[in-house]
């Protein structure tokens, strides 16, 4: 591993959005205020500048095609050739914006050429290697969406090089996507491999976030493959902190739900917070980079680069708030109730039978309930995958009736919810607002309470949990509109 002090460094991750305003990233992050060895004990792993990675595969939340879909679905010479070519150009574009009409446009232009026309003749001769019929173009689609992904960080991670050297900084671009190279080596070993000439002491590493490994790792996280290996190199470095910029606060609602005004900024909470967070699908951290970070016990903070006087949120393992609160009012907008109705369907095993059919389709489970004759899975999928699972599920099982229904999930999670009277009032206020609740989740952990609704009242039911449960409930310690600090007393009781 680098030559390093132990525990000395900290690994960061800097977002899509973030990279993308270049100015603010290099003056509030990358530099912001540092000189000489100041710069250096830091890892930064770079996401692919914000929809460059929906251009690459298909649009993150609309499915529009990007140049994976278009490839995939035309399965022609002339809609790869398009689509990469509209990659190309939105690069050069960026490129432009970056570097403006200095000499290091013209070595990032030849970067982007080089990357772009590898891949686009590596897919021509795989059309025209499937053209003979005894090759099949389905076994390789998950290979082709890899290589595609990978170009998008290795853009971003370059770029960020190459400017940081022009600054004076001993940057050092840590190419991890596994172009042109044909040694096959697990995920550790890559990175392994990467850093352990660099000197942490005195050098910048400006790392990929796609990592070429076996398996796959779009595959294996799907879009949160860059928070994996920003853990992963975290973890294997052994560093002090994990850090991930983004362009917001992790705040206690969505700002364009709940008026900015009345949000408050998380100062500290925990990983199994963190976990709900992301079985929601809130953008703060994979599942799986939790994990590795948790079970090394590394400290996590979100820092917002438009405000770096600000400490963000930062996340533990041990961390309990000082008094039993909600910290965050969030959800799922577009979510599928499927409720299978047999009788006895609680003692017969058909659950299992059930799992089976929904990983068979690659649908995943937010949550479940069930009863005497009834179990409902609540899946985040596709409508037309959906429609294949109940066809699937009614051929298994004919005698049961199977009811797919739009809904919404909303959630209050914190550290510790055990306070008496929370529920009660989460109800009540969820009955001001005229809002029909069709369930309610809660374990006994006290993490995190689900409430179902319809789909049409997702937003009018933040806002009211948020009214109820966290403005109504105690003192703000932040505005995340202001980041003004209230009193001592005052920002311990909100659990800062």
């Amino acid at each position: 591993m680098p030559n390093r002090k132990p525990s000395a460094h900290t690994v960061e991750k800097i977002g899509g959005t973030s990279i993308s305003n270049t100015a603010a990233v290099v003056e509030n992050v990358l530099i912001g205020g540092r000189n000489g060895s100041a710069l250096y004990n830091r890892i930064f792993v770079v996401s692919a500048y914000s929809g460059m990675t929906d251009r690459l595969l298909e649009h993150k939340k609309t499915g529009k095609p990007g140049a994976y879909a278009r490839f995939a679905g035309a399965r022609s010479r002339s809609a790869l050739v398009e689509a990469i070519a509209d990659v190309h150009r939105e690069m050069r574009r960026i490129n432009a914006e970056v570097f403006g009409r200095s000499s290091e446009r013209r070595v990032a232009d030849r970067f982007v050429r080089d990357r772009i026309e590898g891949v686009r003749d590596c897919l021509l001769d795989l059309l025209r290697l499937c053209s003979y019929g005894h090759f099949r173009l389905e076994e390789h689609l998950k290979t082709v969406r890899e290589v595609l992904a990978a170009l998008g960080e290795a853009h971003s991670s370059h770029n960020t090089a190459l400017l940081l050297k022009t600054l004076g900084v001993e940057a050092t671009f840590v190419d991890m996507t596994g172009w042109r190279d044909e040694t096959e080596m697990n995920l550790d070993a890559r990175i392994e491999t990467a850093l352990s000439a660099i000197d942490l002491g005195k050098q910048l590493p400006i790392v990929t976030g796609y990592s070429r490994c076996p398996g796959g790792l779009v595959q294996l996280y799907g879009r949160g493959y860059t928070e994996f290996t920003f853990a992963r190199i975290a973890v294997l470095t052994g560093a002090r902190e994990a850090i991930i910029h983004k362009e917001y606060h992790l705040s206690t609602a969505d700002p364009k739900i709940v008026d900015i005004e009345r949000i408050r900024t998380i100062g500290h909470t925990n990983y199994d917070v963190a976990y709900q967070l992301s079985n929601l699908e809130v953008e703060a951290i994979h599942s799986a980079a939790a994990k590795e970070l948790l079970h090394t016990n590394i400290p996590l903070r979100f820092k917002n680069t438009f405000e770096p006087g600000d400490e963000g949120t930062l996340i533990t393992r041990d961390y309990i708030s000082d008094i039993p609160q909600a910290e965050f009012i969030t959800g799922h907008r577009e979510v599928c109730a499927l409720e299978f109705f047999e009788q006895m369907v609680g003692v017969s095993g058909y659950d299992a039978e059930i799992l089976q059919t929904l990983k068979a389709h690659a649908v995943r489970v937010i949550t479940k309930t069930s009863n005497a004759n009834t179990i409902t899975h609540y899946l985040a999928a596709a409508p037309d995958v959906i429609a294949s699972v109940v066809q699937a599920l009614e051929e298994a099982f004919p005698t049961a009736a199977i009811v797919a229904r739009k809904v919404s999930i909303v959630s209050a999670i914190g550290s510790d919810l055990n306070l008496q009277g929370l529920t009660a009032t989460a109800v009540q206020a969820l009955a001001d607002a005229c809002i029909e609740i069709l369930g309610v989740h809660q374990l006994m952990r006290h993490v995190d309470i689900i409430f179902i609704v319809d789909e049409s009242r997702f937003d009018d039911a933040v806002r009211a949990l948020h009214r109820a449960l966290i403005e109504d409930s105690r003192p703000a310690s932040r505005s995340a509109a202001s980041g003004v600090e209230l009193s001592k007393a005052e920002s311990h009781a909100a659990g800062r």
